[in-house]
């Protein structure tokens, strides 16, 4: 019920879940529906903004719980797995499920649940986000099918945005993130930019409509910026055409790994690099892991400087990108 990566990284445990069941119902926040609609097994997306989970400050509306109550009682589920991120509780929703009669609930959970769930798995800290999913899913009793890797994934074909971005083979960079303090620094994306399009890379700058303006300035007349133009499919084919992208901790680098694309992450450290960082592709972290914001959780940067990211000059982000070409041609 998380943002875009949250979502994307649940996918393989969705694909078990779709496996071993008839039907999938996934409910999914507004900042990760149409990411869950590309998921693979997903029959039905129900959207439902929940309180404890989305960032923005919003009441708590009885009658619109009482809506999604009656959603979920409609869907006519007879089981449901809860799937949080390490530091998320699974019994808010695991109540609302129990009002709307699903007779087994399962989830991760460190608290105690009293009846809430029937399931209470646990997990230890760091592991990778998907893994996390996929051990819920196990323990639930919905194995991975044979021969699923387990690798992140969406629903193709995907539309084709060639027209926005010229043929392939580029380099893409992602400005801004949910949280500021897990965005690239805008200087040092400029600066990154502007290096690469002078060693003949061609450069696509991503981000969402409310970036607009900030793409524009990063890609600043050398890289082609297509931020605001492309919903969750479109940019999935962006990246999906790109050689390489470079992003910060933020759901694009997910959106990246699930059609393939290797990734130059430049990750803050307010969550674990272990369990956040792009899975199943080439990747080279950046940034350093153990700033004094490390394991903050902090949506802004704590610490005077952005340290973590500020130590990141754009010869290491060269570098990073040449490093990842080099894997992929060999």
């Amino acid at each position: 019920m998380d943002s875009m990566g949250d979502v994307l990284l649940a996918g393989p445990a969705v694909r078990a879940v779709a496996h071993g069941a008839e039907r999938v119902v996934l409910l999914a926040g507004p900042r990760g529906a149409d990411a869950a609609a590309l998921l693979p097994g997903v029959d039905e997306v129900v959207t439902w903004c929940a309180p404890w989970i989305d960032p923005e400050p919003r009441p708590v509306d009885p009658d619109d719980v009482t809506r999604l109550v009656g959603v979920l009682e409609r869907t006519g589920a007879d089981r449901a797995l809860v799937l949080t991120s390490f530091h998320q509780s699974p019994l808010p929703l695991a109540l609302l499920l129990r009002m709307a009669g699903v007779p087994w609930v399962g989830a991760i959970s460190t608290d105690y649940p009293g009846s809430l769930l029937d399931l209470r798995h646990r997990v230890a800290d760091g592991v990778p986000e998907h893994e996390r999913g996929l051990s819920a899913a196990a323990a639930a009793g919905f194995p991975p099918p044979p021969g699923d890797t387990g690798r992140l994934s969406v629903r193709r074909p995907l539309p084709d945005t060639r027209g926005l971005t010229g043929p392939g083979g580029y380099v893409a960079l992602h400005v801004g993130a949910d949280a500021p303090s897990r965005e690239i620094p805008e200087p040092l994306a400029t600066d990154t930019v502007a290096a690469l399009t002078a060693l003949g890379h061609r450069v696509v700058v991503t981000g969402a409509a409310h970036e607009e303006a900030r793409a524009k300035a990063v890609a600043a007349g050398t890289g082609t910026s297509v931020a605001g133009r492309t919903c969750t499919a479109e940019l999935a084919d962006v990246l999906d055409r790109a050689a390489v992208l470079i992003s910060g901790n933020t759901g694009p680098a997910h959106l990246a790994a699930a059609v393939g694309t290797p990734v130059v992450s430049l990750f803050s450290p307010v969550v674990p690099a272990s369990a956040w960082a792009p899975q199943c592709v080439p990747v080279r972290v950046l940034g350093d892991q153990r700033a004094p914001c490390a394991g903050s959780r902090a949506r802004v940067c704590p610490v005077p400087g952005h340290p973590c990211l500020s130590s990141v000059t754009t010869d290491d982000v060269l570098a990073a990108v040449d490093a990842l070409l080099d894997e992929e041609e060999r």
